[in-house]
């Protein structure tokens, strides 16, 4: 059995197994975190950092977390709603002017979170290399109509997810997404969580290995490749760039489940109030999402199901947040796997959720 590094209670002792099975058979490096009641009960990792197997995955290594992302660039626009510096029932918009075109002047802030603003995709093809000139995304973005009429339809924004609430949060508060995110949001919690990467932790990345059946899935714009590559880290693509492990996705999201209390270096840290952290259960959609194929509830950036929240990224990390129980749940690899990769994390929840109630 792999071997499994890290501290997890006793009673967690489940998850621990699932990591090791999953790196047993599928997976190559990757970490898991539980946080209950604001404390976390398992940070474990293991396996590799290369598809060699001649670099371990450390406590501190990082990769790619693609959509899991997602995650954090909606908190980031709960906190500045919470504050009142952004209304998520106005028009896009009022903070955004140039959005008003092409019938879009009704698109409202809480439709990007909401995956029901139209916007799905591009109406031009793009490259990975055009996804790295955000100014050219968005201008590309305003101008065009919507696919639908906004509201009406849940359409998975896979992608301009993260250029429509990133320009938002930028038009409010003049600093990118990223920027925002390290200085208010992963900073005071100490969250190893980066969406634009600095060089000085390219060391601790682990490069993400394609899956068995390619570097990218059919109609994907982007692969593994791409996700590997300097430019990319740097990017601070606010869908699919993010950069972390379970610990700090962790550590992050299950403020959620705490009212809003995150566990900073010197304590408990508030990011948001309680009414703030409820508002992740408004739902904006429930039905097949018109992109994805699948029946599904949509949030304020988070798939809902009952009290819990989630979202996972493309090829298996996932992260849960369970507020009934003040739970979350993170599991993060770097082996990319396109059919049914979602299974290892799900089988970390299942772990978690056994090792809660057993």
């Amino acid at each position: 059995m792999a071997e499994i590094r890290g501290t997890f209670e006793g009673r967690f002792e489940p998850v621990a197994e699932a990591l090791a099975a999953s790196l047993d058979t599928e997976d190559v490096g990757a970490s898991a975190s539980v946080v209950v009641d604001g404390e976390p009960v398992v940070d474990i990792w293991g396996g590799y950092a290369d598809q060699a197997r001649s670099v371990p995955w450390e406590r501190d290594t990082i990769t790619g977390v693609w959509s899991t992302t997602k995650t954090m660039t909606a908190l980031c626009a709960l906190i500045l709603a919470d504050r009142g510096e952004l209304d998520l029932d106005a028009p896009v918009a009022r903070y955004w002017p140039e959005f008003a075109a092409a019938g879009k002047e009704g698109v409202l802030v809480r439709h990007l979170l909401g995956h029901t603003a139209g916007l799905p995709d591009w109406d031009k093809p793009v490259t990975a290399t055009d996804l790295l000139d955000a100014q050219a995304m968005t201008a590309l973005l305003a101008a065009q109509a919507p696919q639908w009429e906004p509201g009406t339809v849940g359409g998975y924004h896979s992608i301009t997810f993260g250029f429509l609430v990133g320009e938002v949060v930028r038009r409010v508060t003049g600093r990118s997404l990223g920027a925002f995110f390290a200085e208010e949001v992963a900073g005071p919690l100490g969250a190893d969580f980066h969406i634009g990467l600095p060089a000085e932790h390219d060391h601790r990345v682990a490069p993400l290995i394609a899956a068995p059946e390619g570097d990218r899935p059919d109609g994907f714009q982007v692969g593994v490749s791409d996700a590997n590559t300097e430019a990319w880290r740097r990017a601070g693509l606010a869908a699919i760039g993010g950069i972390g492990n379970a610990r700090s996705v962790a550590a992050v999201q299950s403020m959620l489940a705490s009212g809003g209390v995150g566990r900073g270096a010197a304590g408990g840290v508030r990011l948001l109030s309680e009414a703030g952290c409820e508002r992740v259960f408004e739902e904006q959609y429930a039905g097949e999402d018109r992109i994805l194929g699948m029946p599904i509830h949509w949030g304020m950036g988070y798939r809902l199901e009952g009290r819990t929240c989630s979202w996972g990224g493309w090829g298996g990390s996932v992260v849960l947040v369970d507020v009934d129980n003040r739970m979350t749940v993170s599991y993060v690899m770097n082996q990319v796997l396109w059919n049914d990769g979602y299974a290892r994390g799900l089988g970390i929840v299942m772990a978690a959720y056994e090792s809660l109630t057993g």
